[in-house]
């Protein structure tokens, strides 16, 4: 095993030790006893070997657990470019909060294309744009930035000049931006940016970047200007009457199968609790709430969608308590849910007080048989 491996194998019990303690003082001897490893000249191989493997993932998870923010933020900017470290806790690091998750984003040769279009579902649009920016993304990462069309992600992805980008995407990139304005100055300047596509982008951006365009690629400023100004006279004189509104497409299926689709991996990896509705509520995503509840309290959709939009709050109160929210979280639920939701559940405040009843001493499963109940007959 080497002299290097047997000495950490035989100091194993005490590491673990360390990392088992809560002890911010110890915390911080385990760091540094890792990082002194990791700069130990060669040990990067004989941290390959399963045996190490094996040990050294039981110390970082552990660490990464149950440590405070600075030292998992230390133990990231240390380890971010390390092809020694193990995957898991890589692939955690990745999901912690931006800070920490960054370098491991930007540098972790070990972050496989799988894990990375697993953070563009998972993650938040901090991490999202990280991917994007990541140097070297593969086609399979460019087409999933693409589907998700998130406009901050996309503006990171064109700014990055090395990914892995077809001409199919670059015109996609450059219909986009369209409606997508900071989109226009990183496409203006992008290396795969063709004769074509620069003519088209010359309709949607300034002055500046218009002349910059033209000197780049020849373009006849003159004649583009010209049919500019007539798309401009026939979008005015097209526009739509007063009191009519555009069609807007959303792709709002799309965003409910993603959302769906992440809320299935929590629960099958045992990461979905009941403060996670609290924390989709505050990002906004009613959606994301919703399809988390009745996963949680094993509730049929459309009936839990059903008792938003009623008059019943205690509904509501009956599904929250049946899947372990306590009493005194249900008020920020319910006034959160009626922000996002035109005030339903209605009502008002009296009614809101009659859902505290929900929370009576009963079991969640006796709450959750009267939820169904009550649902069943809306």
């Amino acid at each position: 095993m080497g002299d290097w491996a047997l000495s950490l194998a035989l100091s194993s019990e005490n590491l673990l030790e360390l990392a088992k303690s809560r002890a911010p003082a110890d915390r911080e001897r385990l760091l540094l006893a890792i990082v002194d490893l990791c700069d130990t000249p060669h040990a990067g191989d004989a941290m390959k070997s399963p045996q190490i493997q094996g040990l050294l993932s039981s110390i970082f998870m552990s660490l990464v657990v149950e440590a405070e923010r600075d030292i998992r933020q230390r133990l990231a900017e240390k380890l971010a470019s390390a092809d020694w470290v193990p995957p898991a806790l890589v692939n955690v690091l990745a999901l912690d909060e931006i800070e920490i998750a960054r370098p491991v984003i930007a540098q972790s040769p070990l972050l496989r294309d799988l894990d990375l279009v697993r953070l563009l579902v998972e993650a938040t649009i901090e991490h999202q744009i990280e991917i994007a920016r990541r140097p070297n993304i593969s086609q399979n990462i460019v087409s999933a930035i693409l589907h998700q069309g998130e406009p901050a992600v996309l503006t990171a992805l064109a700014g990055n000049d090395t990914a892995e980008l077809s001409p199919r995407d670059m015109a996609e990139l450059v219909e986009r931006a369209r409606t997508i304005a900071g989109l226009r100055t990183p496409l203006s300047r992008h290396p795969r940016l063709t004769s074509d596509l620069a003519e088209k982008l010359y309709v949607w951006v300034g002055l500046a970047l218009r002349k910059s365009l033209a000197d780049r690629f020849r373009l006849d400023s003159e004649a583009l200007d010209r049919a500019l100004a007539e798309a401009v006279s026939e979008a005015h004189a097209g526009a739509p009457k007063p009191g009519k509104t555009p069609v807007v497409t959303v792709r709002d299926g799309e965003r409910e199968e993603m959302e769906r689709r992440l809320i299935e991996k929590l629960h099958s990896a045992g990461q979905l609790r009941p403060g996670y509705l609290v924390r989709a509520l505050r990002e906004g995503r009613l959606t994301l709430f919703l399809t988390a509840l009745a996963m949680l309290g094993r509730f049929d959709g459309d009936q839990v969608r059903r008792a938003i939009d009623s008059d019943r709050p205690e509904l509501l109160g009956l599904a929250c308590a049946a899947v372990g929210i306590d009493r005194s979280v249900f008020p920020t639920i319910l006034e959160l849910v009626r922000e996002l939701n035109g005030g339903r559940p209605g009502g008002g405040n009296e009614s809101a007080r009659r859902a505290a009843g929900a929370f009576a001493p009963v079991s969640p499963s006796v709450a959750g048989a009267a939820f169904r109940q009550a649902a069943r007959a809306l």
